[in-house]
């Protein structure tokens, strides 16, 4: 099952970086973030990646086509001719697709370019900004056990400290800490989809989370999975501290991966 990351965007509110590169390749401890949502798919057998790339989509294919470069030790020699020895080779088990899918292309947009590197499949997609533990074979599992078009992952994001439940009088009818019921549920991508959903999509200015998800809604074929775990996205400078810090501290949520 082929894996789709959403990467072509500006990235606006983490401008201190994204004016260099697009969002996915700023990096968190040393690697860009899409390398880390690379390597938790990796991890549970999802190997073959479908990008789509827009703003400053040079970069991303650059930096893949230099993979060993940012990964391996290196020795030049020019006493031979400017030769390149690799060592220790730090090889994936990926098969990579970067696919130009244009600068101002909304979302849905973009997938419905890269029709032709999925073809009649099931498949992921995520964005390439944001950091999760889920475990995608249950992801996976989930999605086929009901058998619609489209699941979705959701996450509580938006409710982190005590929660009082007040009555209509005023009166504190309890203090607890917060549930699952609490805050708003969020889309935080990890997608499944079957490749209907390319009927769904007209052009480059529709926005999947929009029409394409409403019509899903309406004809009963879209389900959401909540995840209890960690995700943590990458839209501000703020947040990529953040995460620094935690991949720094050794502490990293999202690393299920072993080196």
């Amino acid at each position: 099952m082929k894996v789709v990351i959403l990467a072509g965007g500006f990235g606006t509110r983490i401008s201190e970086e994204s004016h260099l590169k697009p969002k996915p390749m700023i990096e968190i401890g040393e690697m860009p973030i899409l390398w880390h949502i690379m390597k938790g798919f990796s991890h549970y057998g999802f190997h073959e990646f479908v990008i789509c790339a827009g703003y400053k989509q040079h970069v991303i294919k650059e930096w893949f086509a230099d993979y060993f470069l940012h990964t391996s030790d290196i020795t030049f020699d020019f006493t031979k001719g400017n030769e390149m020895i690799v060592h220790n080779k730090h090889a994936e088990a990926w098969k990579v697709t970067v696919v130009d899918t244009g600068l101002y292309t909304q979302t849905g947009g973009r997938v419905r370019r890269i029709q032709d590197y999925i073809g009649n499949e099931t498949f992921l997609l995520t964005y390439g900004d944001a950091v999760c533990d889920m475990d995608i074979r249950e992801l996976v599992k989930f999605h086929k056990s009901h058998g619609k078009a489209a699941t979705i992952s959701v996450y509580n994001f938006g409710q982190n400290k005590g929660v009082l439940d007040i009555a209509k009088d005023g009166r504190v009818m309890a203090f607890r800490e917060k549930s699952d019921l609490d805050g708003d549920l969020i889309n935080i991508g990890y997608m499944v989809l079957e490749p209907q959903i390319f009927d769904y999509i007209g052009d480059d200015t529709v926005v999947l989370e929009q029409g394409p998800m409403d019509r899903l809604v309406s004809r009963g074929e879209l389900i959401a999975r909540t995840h209890h775990g960690f995700w943590q996205c990458m839209d501000t400078f703020r947040e990529k501290q953040q995460l620094e810090k935690l991949w720094a501290s050794g502490n990293i949520p999202w690393k299920v991966w072993e080196d």
